[in-house]
């Protein structure tokens, strides 16, 4: 098999395989758990896959207690790293008895997260956002290209007055705003989203999660441009705690299997939902620009949106246009991580993207991860089945075509598209492409 980089950090689809995806390289299994026959000692840190680094992570949290600051994943060693702030051996030695590579820092979670605090107050300015970079063991603050003058300056003098070493400031070539779409495209009051994953409500019936800000600006969605409508809004949060909306299907009966559409005709089959960790290689499935993958940058990340403060959110650098709200990111080996919410910059330049966390949203949302009456082995390609497929003029396909209108949408609701979105967003496959309707569902 050969490895193949495209243009635009998009994946491709291996041909033969199960569920086989390509992104920088062709996806290849992970590694054990740990290594064959190797012993867990203090001194030699466990190869971990990144959901079992997500894992250990989490119960070393609670056995650090105050002296936990974040962890992140190093994907090249395939190893946990974990910070530790203090003096007190006996807990580094635990740490590395569970298989964790320790690094003593300066910065404690409490200092950090009264920092951010601190950002919350003085400086939540449209066009910001901030994360804290276990890697660096810092706050990192994003600034779009719409932070200028005083609005800069005020920023600026915020990060400073956090005291040397607690935040680093960057500047962003793109502007923050809400995107629309996912996996699957779902439509609705001339806006176009992306269906995320299929899950089944706390009432039994099938559904799907998707962006909060979609499920806020339209209340019925279709499969098909200008179709009927085939699901309805159950619940919607956006800004505030989260970026996510349950939309349940009108027909009680549908099938909706537990998998993301990577176009091609391939499909990878989600297991189940998990939390995202630093450093974790991740993959995007949007209708606007297909397969994309990346790296998970920060957690529980703020940004504030023309249309107001979201938080809790994974940050990455995983690239995304218009089109692509709601859709899914997940793992290889089929984890559901998050929900494309909005970000900065396209598929050509780059920029951040921000993700609502499955977890999160399903618990908040009452429901279960998987559709109703799904089969597992499902081959169909649709991220709703026979029911929320692609459908006509909804495809990703193998290349889903470029960004709406380069960036042109419409306001939560309005008419979306502007021009024509890529004059054929998402054509490729067997799927038909999407001619137009597929700009923002926020404000850009």
């Amino acid at each position: 098999m050969s490895h193949k980089r495209i243009p635009k950090r998009k994946a491709v689809i291996a041909v033969g395989g199960v569920a086989a995806l390509g992104a920088a390289a062709l996806l290849l299994p992970n590694a054990n758990a740990s290594q064959d026959g190797a012993e867990d000692t203090a001194a030699a840190p466990r190869t971990l896959k990144a959901g079992d680094a997500s894992d250990l992570a989490s119960q070393l949290a609670g056995l650090l207690g105050d002296a936990f600051a974040g962890s992140y994943y190093d994907e090249g060693g395939q190893q946990l790293v974990v910070n530790v702030v203090g003096d007190n051996n006996q807990l580094v030695v635990q740490a590395k008895k569970a298989g964790a590579a320790v690094r003593q820092v300066e910065n404690s979670t409490a200092e950090l997260r009264s920092a951010a605090q601190t950002l919350k107050t003085e400086a939540t300015i449209p066009g910001t956002s901030w994360a804290v970079d276990p890697r660096t063991n810092k706050i990192r603050v994003t600034a779009d290209s719409t932070v200028t003058g005083e609005k800069w300056d005020t920023l600026e003098s915020t990060v400073r007055s956090l005291g040397s070493g607690m935040a680093t400031i960057q500047k962003s070539a793109g502007t923050f705003r809400t995107f629309a779409s996912g996996g699957d495209a779902i439509f609705g009051g001339g806006s176009r989203c992306s269906l995320g994953f299929n899950v089944t409500a706390g009432d039994g019936s099938p559904a799907f999660l998707t962006a909060g800000h979609c499920g806020v600006a339209v209340a019925e969605w279709s499969d098909a441009q200008g179709g009927a409508p085939i699901a309805t809004v159950d619940q919607a949060v956006f800004p505030g705690e989260g970026d996510f909306a349950l939309v349940k299907y009108d027909d009680p009966a549908t099938e909706a299997p537990s998998d993301v559409d990577v176009g091609g005709g391939q499909t990878v089959q989600i297991s189940q939902a998990a939390e995202a960790t630093v450093g974790q290689e991740v993959f995007r499935m949007g209708s606007t620009t297909g397969l994309a993958d990346g790296t998970v940058t920060g957690l529980d990340a703020t940004v504030n949106y023309p249309e107001g403060t979201v938080t809790g959110l994974i940050q990455t650098d995983v690239c995304a246009e218009p089109g692509d709200s709601g859709g899914s990111m997940f793992t290889q080996d089929g984890l559901a991580l998050g929900l494309t919410s909005g970000g900065s910059g396209d598929c050509t330049a780059g920029g951040e993207t921000f993700f609502q966390p499955v977890t999160t949203a399903l618990a908040a949302v009452g429901a279960t991860l998987g559709g109703a009456g799904a089969g597992a082995g499902d081959d169909s390609g649709a991220g709703a089945g026979d029911e929320a497929g692609a459908g006509e003029g909804a495809g990703a396909g193998d290349e889903a075509g470029a960004g709406a209108g380069e960036q042109a949408g419409a306001g939560a609701g309005e008419e979306a598209g502007g021009e024509q979105a890529g004059e054929e967003a998402g054509a490729g496959g067997d799927h038909a492409g999407v001619e137009d309707g597929s700009g923002l569902t926020g404000t850009r």
